[in-house]
């Protein structure tokens, strides 16, 4: 069980910074969605250049042109690539030849899909790298998780990884870990905490105590 830290609604110089606090005990950095809308694949390009060691995944959440969107996120230096589940097949597909040509993973994010279980198990078959459930911001609001949707996905694929993102804190960690997913994704939850090195290390021996 991997975890990943989401940089969402900061600079990029402060996600260098928060990444100079942890990039000896985080598995994944995450350069997220705003931070793409905002700066382009400047972010991903820097992280990788400044932590090589370190896994970056470009949340780039592609809906269309995945052979060319995927290029980009891959030249800049992205490890993960993410696109949508609700994408076409062709999409999809494209995304994948581009990123793994490279040596690079895919993952596809289950956001606003209507039946991730038939969706996941042709995301398997397609051989994707990840699947990942993902509670909205927008939809957090009204008190949703992301765990029931996890224990659908856990119970519908065999061998394909899956990830876990949509408001998860150190409080409900557990819950996400019920499911044994292969990845848990933190943003505010770590990114807001007094001390973020702390928080990492503390979602860390949680997940190590399961």
């Amino acid at each position: 069980m991997r975890l990943q830290i989401a940089f969402d609604m900061v600079s990029i110089e402060e996600a260098l910074e928060m990444a100079e606090k942890i990039h000896d005990i985080i598995d994944i950095v995450e350069i997220g969605t705003p931070m793409i809308i905002k700066y382009g694949m400047q972010p991903v390009k820097r992280m990788k250049e400044r932590f090589p060691q370190l896994t970056v995944l470009a949340d780039t959440k592609i809906a269309d042109g995945g052979e060319i969107e995927a290029r980009y996120a891959v030249e800049a230096g992205a490890d993960i690539v993410t696109v949508l589940a609700v994408a076409a097949d062709n999409t999809i597909t494209g995304a994948k030849n581009v990123v793994h040509k490279a040596g690079k993973e895919l993952y596809v994010d289950l956001l606003s899909t209507p039946d991730i279980i038939q969706r996941s198990k042709e995301l398997e078959t397609m051989g994707v790298d990840y699947i990942g459930v993902h509670t909205a911001v927008d939809v957090q609001q009204s008190g949703t998780t992301p765990f029931n949707d996890l224990k659908k996905l856990s119970e519908t694929v065999s061998h394909t990884r899956i990830a876990a993102a949509g408001g998860i804190t150190l409080d409900t960690l557990s819950l996400a870990m019920l499911s044994h997913p292969d990845v848990i994704i933190a943003g505010g939850g770590l990114t807001s905490a007094p001390d973020l090195r702390a928080a990492v290390l503390a979602f860390q021996n949680k997940m190590a105590d399961r």
